[in-house]
């Protein structure tokens, strides 16, 4: 481990050491390296955290303590409780002392000192190394670090839907190596705040931060069972003409879909492909923005990304109702506040492309049809791609209509039917329905061929139909007659035609399903 001071300078007759110093033993090194000549003065608001430390069972503080009291005490320098335990921001605290007293404040914690130089304190800084490398760990196809203080340190290796675990030491990992790691980190991104490193989250038990390309989560006690880093970084950057989507799909993304569902499991390539759809549509002219907590899509600096665990309650959606871009993609959606905040943007116009995580693309779907009226679900979503191994494995499209559901024969209990259709080969997989208070989502089977008796229905229907309306579709098979009429001849239909065909199909026992012509 390295340490480099701050500034250069000679010996500092007295020195306060702040919580982070004393954590990383940087105090203690400090002190043997002769760097003090007169007093170790430790602030009680120091010492108020440390307890609190040992209380959740971390040692390691109080440990450099005794380690430090033991070095000053070789060297015949004093060690001085001095301050006020029950002030209030500890880094004003350490500041207000250095001011007091002359001293200097040895920190290795880069926000300390922003702020004790901004207060007009003598600051010496230490820079941390910690034990990992990243460059040199993330090589070749290494997905994540996975770091927990008592197990050995383990890196995720292969592609999306085809990886595995590899250790690279046989020995635990430290805490206090961890500490370090994390210390390293912290400054690291302090040094090059910018567009791609910054912090994302920073609270009493979870870090969630930002380092180039890499995204990393620190969660303590008592969230965690011990101190724990998880490191990742994405290994796949690809545009969206390398997935070599079909024609279809590529010209719905571009001219139809406007709710769009990414939805797979964990580490399938949902964020991989929304990253790309977000670069098609601004290649295309669209003004994009994006909705992630944390912030780590790899993405163009003309699109905005925005922080939502950054943003206040109802920030986001001022922001972007007032802005109104072409596309807002949202990655990911978890909670109901996600979903509420997705389905408002998309009602008000703008397109939306979420991500969520789903064992089957009909889950995701659900999770939407559930906090809405189940007639606007089409209006919200109206597209779904599930990923699968880095790969678009299905894409749905969604379809609502008044009809009698499948499994249902009377006329009376149209209502407005879901159907979910597979956009590769046109058949209908799902119907999506609302019985009594509960919404049912039922798999439907193959097209069945028109027989004799649907030819003779199909006869009729199109006798009576075919003197008020002309430009219809009309297809009767499987039990079901689908009627699709040219929008603004709907009025028609209903004035004219749409009892007497109700009393048609109710004659031979079939359910009946009118749409809009497309």
């Amino acid at each position: 481990m390295q340490r480099t001071k701050y500034a250069k300078r000679e010996e500092v007759p007295d020195v306060i050491v702040d919580e982070l110093s004393l954590i990383t033993g940087a105090a203690a090194e400090f002190v043997e390296s002769g760097g003090v000549s007169g007093r170790i003065l430790i602030h009680r608001r120091i010492m108020r955290d440390i307890r609190e430390r040992l209380r959740r069972g971390d040692d390691v503080a109080v440990r450099e303590l005794a380690r430090l009291r033991r070095i000053c005490a070789e060297r015949g320098i004093p060690v001085e409780l001095i301050g006020d335990e029950s002030a209030g921001d500890q880094f004003e605290a350490l500041a207000e002392l250095a001011l007091r007293t002359g001293a200097s404040v040895l920190t290795a914690d880069p926000f300390a000192q922003k702020v004790c130089e901004a207060l007009g304190a003598d600051v010496i800084r230490v820079r941390i190394r910690g034990e990992w490398e990243l460059d040199r760990i993330f090589t070749g196809n290494v997905m994540s670090l996975h770091l927990k203080e008592g197990v050995r340190p383990r890196v995720k290796v292969g592609t999306p839907g085809k990886w595995s675990f590899v250790e690279i030491s046989e020995e635990p990992v430290r805490r206090e190596s961890l500490e370090l790691f994390v210390l390293d980190l912290l400054q690291r991104v302090h040094d090059d705040l910018s567009r791609t490193s910054f912090i994302e989250v920073q609270r009493e038990n979870t870090l969630i931060l930002q380092y180039g390309e890499y995204r990393v989560v620190v969660t303590r006690p008592p969230l965690s069972d011990g101190l724990e880093v998880t490191v990742v970084r994405p290994i796949v950057r690809k545009r969206l003409e390398e997935y070599e989507l079909p024609d279809v799909l590529r010209e719905r993304l571009v001219s139809r879909a406007e709710g769009i569902l990414i939805a797979g499991g964990p580490g399938m390539g949902k964020s991989t492909f929304a990253q790309a759809l977000a670069e098609h549509y601004r290649s295309l002219g669209k003004v994009v923005k994006t909705i992630e907590s944390p912030r780590d899509l790899m993405l163009s600096d003309e699109i905005t990304q925005y922080s939502k665990s950054a943003s206040g309650e109802g920030e986001l959606h001022d922001v972007l109702l007032l802005s109104r871009p072409d596309y807002t993609v949202f990655d990911e959606m978890r909670d109901d506040e996600d979903f509420q905040l997705f389905i408002d943007l998309r009602l008000a116009g703008i397109g939306m492309v979420g991500v969520v995580h789903a064992t089957s693309p009909i889950d995701a779907i659900q999770r939407i049809a559930n906090r809405v009226d189940i007639g606007v679900v089409p209006s919200i979503v109206d597209t779904v791609i599930f990923m699968k191994a880095g790969e678009v494995a299905k894409v749905y499209v969604l379809e609502v209509s008044v009809r009698v559901p499948r499994g249902m024969k009377r006329a009376d209990l149209a209502r407005p039917t879901i159907q979910v259709r597979n956009l590769f080969t046109g058949e209908v997989e799902y119907e999506m329905y609302v019985f009594g208070e509960r919404t049912f989502i039922v798999p439907v089977g193959g097209e069945e061929h028109e027989d004799h008796g649907d030819s003779r229905v199909r006869a009729l229907l199109d006798r009576v139909i075919g003197r008020y309306i002309e430009g219809y579709d009309l297809r009767v098979s499987g039990g079901t007659v689908r009627l699709e009429i040219p929008p603004e001849q709907m009025r028609v239909y209903v004035k004219k035609l749409q009892r007497r065909v109700h009393k048609i199909c109710q004659q031979f026992d079939l359910e009946l399903e009118v749409s809009p012509k497309r």
